[in-house]
């Protein structure tokens, strides 16, 4: 008789969440390939503009794999079953959902502070 019991959802978990990194996988390559070579339609003119939409991509993507870091992470302490390896792994997932929820929340400012210092304004003017 086996000592350590296994839990009988754990490969159901391990294959969604294998199905999550491909479908987030695929999803960052689809946001890159929009950003290096958009549609002839989003062509914009003003530099600005282009920090703004820039600035919303970005928070877009940093909240969505903190969310999937933040499934990912529950998911695994759910179905740690009492392994500390496992446990560990699961909080350091959702460490990273926290830090990618802040840097979510601090991405306006950065870009903010990076217009300032490349020198672009929101309003026009230049020089």
């Amino acid at each position: 008789m086996s000592t350590r019991l296994r839990h009988p959802y754990r490969p159901t978990v391990r294959r969604l969440c294998r199905w999550l990194l491909r479908l987030a996988f695929v999803a960052a390559l689809t946001t890159v390939a929009l950003l290096v070579d958009p549609p002839r339609g989003w062509a914009v003119a003003d530099i600005p503009t282009v920090i703004t939409n820039l600035r919303k991509w970005i928070i877009g993507l940093l909240a969505g794999l903190a969310t999937l870091f933040l499934t990912f992470g529950g998911l695994r302490y759910l179905t740690a079953g009492g392994d500390p390896g496992e446990v560990e792994a699961a909080k350091r997932a959702l460490k990273a959902a926290a830090i990618g929820y802040g840097l979510a929340v601090l991405a306006p400012v950065i870009v903010s502070v990076l217009q300032g210092i490349v020198g672009v304004g929101d309003g026009g003017g230049g020089q």
